[in-house]
Order: C-alpha cells, then structure tokens, then sequence
C-alpha cells in the first residue's frame, strides 16, 4: 500500500525523444518488421484451401495458420497483388501463395499442390450473374434479349415449385417463440407420464418382490395377453 508502481519509461527518457520507439530505435511492430526494408511484412496467414505439400506430401487443411512474409508483387488495375512466403510445419519446405484480384482468390506460386475442390456453378443448377458480355448484348440486340427473357421465363417455372416449399419452410419456423413454447410443452407432458410409469413399475415390483427392471407395456404384449388361456395338463 503506499508503494509507488514501477515506471514503464527508462530514466533517462526525456519528451523531445518522441515515442518510446524512437527512443530504444525500435519498430512498433518488433520481429515483425525486421524485412521492412526490403518490403517484407510479417504476418498471421491462414491457409485459404485445403494443399499437398510438395516437400512432405503431407496434407495440410484449409485454416493453418502460419507466419507469412507478406510481400507486394504487382498490381491488378489498382488493386495490389501481395504474396505469401511461410514454411511447412511438417518439413523445410517453403510454400509461397499469391492473391488474384481478377478471380477474387488465391493462386498457389510455389511449394504446394491445391485439392481441386471447385466445380461449375452451373452443374447444380445455381443462378448464373450475367456476364459483361451478355449485358452488353441484352442493351444492344433486340432478338437476343427476347431469347433470353423466354429461357429466364422457363428457368423460373422450373424452380417455383422449390421456392414455394423453401418459403413455405421459412414461414413454418418464422414464429420461433411459439414452436418453443409448444416444444416445452410437450417436454413436460413426455417427462410427466415417464414419471408416472416408472412410479406404477416401482410399486408393481415392490409388490411382486421383483429386482428386475420393467420394460413398458405395447400394444402387442396386450394383444398377445389376450390370446393366452389357461387349462389344467390333463
């Protein structure tokens, strides 16, 4: 209690050395920055999609994260294209990876082999974004949008069926405080009537002094009951 704290700031620190980096000649960002000069920044980089290694043949997934040296290798229009240069915690190798602006992903330079998991939109049946080309055609030619607006007619009466059952899905979970409450409900009732069963067991064997556990009465051992009938041997 009556003890000073310990200061964080060298004695000798004066305010007209600046910042305290400036003061130990020092970057803000420490081990991160020590490429700085030649353009290289360290970062956290997280493994966009599941690899091979080239090094090991090792598999390595999609959310790794590594140490990266980020570097600026060009640009797409006026979008910089940066690439990644980390090494494999599994062996010595160095994987290098690099954006691509032009198809919003990223393209593996170096080091790795990428498991293709990427497919046609267009084989499952998924809605299509007109191309430059195809808007441009649509302003311009007149048959080619009266063709295209007869495939979209098509298109759409296809896929009505599936939009009224995921609408009509949608609309069955939209009051999601009266499906608790009907859930809660019928919780209690099933919890109630084990309740009552398992007490009626427990008199039924304290009765008949058995240890043995009971299993719940059907529909078919009432019926099978029915069906039984008792006569001497002889």
């Amino acid at each position: 209690f009556g003890e000073q704290a310990p200061s964080l700031t060298p004695p000798f620190f004066l305010p007209q050395h600046g910042s305290l980096n400036k003061y130990h000649h020092s970057h803000p960002l420490r081990e991160r920055a020590r490429k700085l000069s030649q353009g290289i920044l360290v970062i956290r980089f997280e493994m966009p999609f599941n690899i091979w290694c080239d090094g090991c043949q090792n598999h390595i997934g999609m959310g790794v994260r590594y140490n990266a040296e980020k570097k600026k290798v060009g640009n797409y229009y006026t979008t910089p294209v940066y690439r990644f240069r980390m090494k494999c915690h599994l062996c010595v190798n160095y994987i290098e990876l690099q954006t691509d602006p032009a198809s919003c992903d990223y393209v593996i330079v170096s080091g790795a082999r990428r498991k293709e998991e990427r497919w046609d939109p267009g084989d499952s049946a998924q809605v299509l974004p007109s191309t430059p080309e195809e808007r441009e055609r649509l302003a311009t030619d007149p048959m080619f949008r009266l063709e295209h607006g007869v495939t979209d007619r098509e298109v759409l009466e296809r896929a009505t069926p599936t939009l009224t059952r995921l609408q009509e899905a949608q609309d069955a979970w939209k009051d999601d405080f009266g499906l608790n409450s009907r859930l809660r409900r019928r919780f209690r009732e099933e919890k109630k009537t084990l309740r009552e069963e398992e007490e009626e067991a427990a008199a039924l064997r304290a009765k008949a002094g058995l240890s043995i556990p009971l299993l719940r009465e059907e529909e078919e051992d009432r019926r099978l009951a029915a069906l039984l009938t008792l006569r001497a041997p002889d």
